[in-house]
């Protein structure tokens, strides 16, 4: 029995000397993600960028109605988009009601957008979106601040913007001039994202919202 017993510990602690340096590399691991450094504040910026660096339309909500004699930027957009195949409009008393077609379903991303005023917020359920951004360079950050055991920082970041076909026509960019202004300031114009830090590294506060 002492010898099976023996040779029962021995096999036991062979087997936890192998497993402790998996817990230590990974408790290690997780320390090192919570530094407040470049590579795990880039590593912030690219993660959000790849869920939400979307350049959008704000065109939340479906059908639209564009009043007959109007010169808000529908009168001039929804025409295009019908030109493009994305809607497909149709005469109703007074106005030109818009729907998105099944190519105009492809480019409208169902994420909520929260649009903030002074007075109210308004959550949409998506919008009708043009390009990509990703991270070009991360400028710097502001020094973290504790409080409430809550540690946040704002991170500062230059972007590459990606376009999908449809939207590098001159007429496209003529029609939404926020999304020419994003392309003109693409490499320059400086953002900025609210991260803050978790067990297991920075996150970008629009992403984790606990």
């Amino acid at each position: 029995m002492t010898g099976a017993r023996s040779r029962i510990w021995r096999r036991f602690g062979i087997a936890a000397c192998l497993a402790l340096p998996m817990v230590v590399l990974t408790a290690c691991g997780n320390e090192e993600a919570r530094f407040p450094n470049r590579d795990n504040f880039t590593a912030a910026a690219n993660d959000y960028l790849a869920q939400r660096g979307h350049v959008c339309l704000a065109k939340y909500d479906w059908p639209i109605k564009v009043a007959t004699g109007s010169n808000e930027p529908d009168a001039q957009q929804m025409p295009l988009l019908e030109k493009l195949g994305f809607v497909t409009g149709k005469d109703v008393a007074a106005a030109r009601e818009y729907a998105l077609t099944d190519a105009g379903r492809q480019h409208y991303l169902q994420l909520p957008v929260v649009v903030r005023t002074t007075t109210q917020t308004v959550v949409h359920p998506g919008d009708l979106c043009a390009a990509t951004l990703s991270l070009d360079r991360l400028v710097g950050w502001d020094p973290p601040q504790t409080r409430d055991d809550r540690t946040t920082t704002s991170l500062l970041f230059t972007y590459r913007i990606a376009l999908d076909p449809w939207a590098t026509a001159p007429e496209v960019q003529q029609a939404f001039p926020l999304l020419a202004r994003a392309i003109q300031r693409e490499g320059t114009m400086q953002m900025r994202l609210g991260v803050h830090l978790t067990r297991r590294g920075w996150v970008a506060d629009e992403l984790d919202m606990h």
